[in-house]
Formats: structure tokens, sequence, C-alpha cells
């Protein structure tokens, strides 16, 4: 009695793995069995289909990360402007070294105020007024001066759905503008524009670029911050503004 040579799928592929191995011969316990080479041929072609698929390489994870914070002011800023920001240290270098000139002895009072490198971490203003201050340093035109400080004036922080805005209170000339997260964590972006005269608000930024303004503020002490602007379009090659907050009872009415 001839016992089946394949009962199963795994028999099956046996038989297969075999035949291959052996050619055309088989041998089944103590019988000889001669194969044709089309069996032979046939197993083989069992064996390809009962061989183990390979698994597949695991996959390369990609992680996304958080979008960067500078994402979002870079995508309301002018071409201008942004290019103005990533020349800031260079504004620093250039009008400081024109203001020491003839003016070392006013700048090394400022202190930490005209220091490039004083910025701390947590450069969020609180919202409320403050009395402000400006410096320009450097000459961008040759009617400008190196040193310049100006009288103080009022202005004031607020917040305005998820962003913080500064506006000048006080003055013929009074900038306005928001305040940007940025991924540098010693400070926020400011873009903003210049309002006029006797104008109720200002223009939007990027409505007029000869009015817009960019810049960077920094926290640089307790309760004492300021807003650099640098490569303002006027004739300084730097403007920075001082802002310290006022008592309630000093505020503009």
């Amino acid at each position: 009695m001839n016992d089946p040579l394949v009962e199963t799928d795994a028999l099956a592929c046996q038989l297969g793995r075999w035949a291959k191995r052996e050619g055309m011969i088989l041998v089944r316990k103590t019988k000889i069995l001669r194969v044709k080479l089309g069996a032979a041929v046939a197993a083989a072609a069992l064996l390809g289909g009962c061989a183990t698929k390979p698994k597949a390489p695991p996959g390369v994870g990609v992680v996304v990360g958080a979008p960067l914070k500078s994402e979002a002011w870079k995508a309301v800023a002018t071409e201008a402007d942004r290019g103005r920001i990533d020349r800031l240290g260079l504004a620093w270098q250039e009008a400081l070294a024109e203001a020491k000139k003839g003016n070392g002895g006013e700048v090394g009072k400022e202190g930490k105020l005209l220091l490039p490198r004083s910025a701390l971490p947590r450069p969020n203003p609180t919202p409320g007024s403050y009395n402000c201050r400006l410096i320009t340093l450097g000459k961008a035109t040759a009617k400008g001066k190196a040193f310049e400080s100006f009288k103080p004036f009022f202005c004031y922080v607020e917040v305005e759905g998820d962003q913080l805005t500064i506006v000048k209170q006080t003055g013929s000339q009074r900038p306005a503008g928001r305040l940007w997260d940025d991924d540098d964590p010693t400070r926020m972006v400011f873009l903003g524009s210049l309002a006029l005269g006797n104008e109720d608000q200002p223009l939007a930024y990027g409505d007029d670029p000869k009015r817009d303004m960019a810049g960077v503020l920094e926290r640089i002490g307790a309760f004492r911050w300021r807003l650099v602007i640098p490569w303002p379009q006027g004739d300084s090659k730097l403007e920075v503004f001082e802002l310290t907050p006022v008592d309630f009872s000093a505020q503009p009415q």
C-alpha cells in the first residue's frame, strides 16, 4: 500500500525543499522512488510558494517637532524687516562704535541699556503704562547724530487676543505694534508702524513700508525692558527705547 508522500502543506514544503537539494531522487523509508524531472521541477516550484517571506525592514520613524515660534512673525514681516532683524548684531556694533567716539561717557552711563548682550530670560512685559525713553545711536545720514537722548514719554502695553501690543501714547510720532514670540527665549519680536500728528490710529503693519518698524523687545533687569529697532527709517542706525512701569497715579489721562 503506497502511503501518500504529501499529507499536509508542511510536508509539501518539506518535499519541495528536499527535491531542490537532492535533484531527482527522493528516499522515503526503505523505498527509493525515482521522481521524474518534471516532478522535481514542480516540487521546486512548490518550494518557491512555500518559502518564508522575508520580513520587511522596520521603517524609519519620522519625528515631527513642534513648529518654530519664529515662523509666525516671519510669515508677517516683510523681507526688508526680516533682514533688519537678522542684522541686529551689526547695527549694535556700528552704532555703538560711532556713539563712543564722541559720547563715550553718555554711553557708559546707560549701563545695561546699551550693552548688546544684556538680555535676560522671560522677556514678556506686564500689561500697563510705562515710562519710556528713546536713545538713538549711529549716523545713517549725514545730518544724523551719533548719540542723542530724548525726553521721557508714556507708552502702554496691553493684551489683544493672544498677543501683547506696545503703543506710544504721547508725542507727534507714536510707534505702535504687536509683540511676537521668538525661538530665542530672551527676546520678543516687534512689528509695528508709526502714527503721525493727529492720527487716531497707526496704520496697520505693511500698509506703508516707509512707516513700518521692526525690532526686538528684551528684559534687561527687574521691571526694566528695552525695545531695540535696528536700521530704522530715520537718521540713526539703532533706536533703543527704555521701558519702566509707572504708578497708576502717574499715568496719562
